[in-house]
């Protein structure tokens, strides 16, 4: 979640319904003060919950007109299997990647990743002179990609695999090869080469996401990066982080 005085942005909602609310509230957060939901791709694993909450809480959902047609397409199949009626958002915006837009005081600006979805993004969010990025599901770093997250106070950015974790691990192949190809996930190795030659160093706290539970490991994801930002962890006491998919990440105030 992004926030400001005035404004709350959830990113994604993967998880059930019930879920999401439960780890707000753990995280101090109130659902009744969310003012919109913005999405980056399909896929369940960042789309699952959020006919239910979006319906519940009643905030509008932004996301691309693709990305809207995939969602509902799913949506259908769902319904038709349980003999319903498909139920689309109530209160959806548009918007697409490479045009900045607003939700109260915080500009977004949303940007093409190469992920094998139909239209998916990361984000940069501009609030009260911060600028936060937040890019996960990319196969690699693009020069866009880059040129986006340049210059952060705050980046998230997915750390997913080690890869011979993935490689002996059980996955199969197929799967193996879609984690693994250009529209994939982004290993740790790969970060750490952005980390080395490319990464500005400007972010007060950098947050490893993403990071998967059968093919990686938190310490393992955290040694790589370490070595490759050098001296650049510790510059002015700035901050490593690592994201868990088992309970909200501590809340960061700029």
């Amino acid at each position: 979640m992004v926030a400001s005085s005035s404004t709350r942005i959830l990113v994604d909602a993967g998880l059930s319904c019930r879920e999401i609310l439960k780890r707000m509230q753990r995280a101090g957060e109130d659902p009744g003060l969310l003012s919109a939901i913005v999405i980056t791709h399909e896929h369940n694993d960042h789309i699952g919950g959020l006919g239910v909450l979006a319906r519940k809480l009643k905030v509008p959902v932004y996301m691309t007109g693709p990305t809207h047609n995939a969602w509902f397409r799913l949506v259908k199949h769902e319904a038709k299997r349980a003999g319903e009626q498909a139920r689309d958002l109530e209160r959806r915006q548009f918007f697409e990647a490479g045009r900045s837009f607003q939700i109260g005081d915080v500009a977004i600006m949303p940007f093409t990743i190469p992920h094998d979805a139909v239209d998916p993004v990361g984000f940069t969010f501009k609030v009260e002179g911060v600028k936060i990025g937040l890019v996960t599901d990319l196969g690699y770093i693009t020069a866009n990609v880059k040129e986006h997250i340049r210059s952060c106070d705050v980046l998230m950015i997915e750390s997913n695999h080690d890869l011979e974790m993935l490689k002996i691990g059980p996955y199969p192949w197929s799967v193996k090869q879609r984690v693994l190809s250009r529209t994939g996930h982004l290993s740790n190795d790969a970060l750490a080469e952005f980390f080395s030659k490319d990464y500005d160093g400007g972010a007060e706290f950098l947050i490893l996401a993403h990071l998967s539970e059968q093919n990686n490991h938190p310490e393992i994801a955290r040694k790589v990066a370490e070595q490759a930002l050098g001296r650049h962890v510790n510059l002015f006491q700035r901050r490593l982080l690592l994201a868990s998919q088992e309970q909200p990440l501590e809340t960061l105030s700029l």
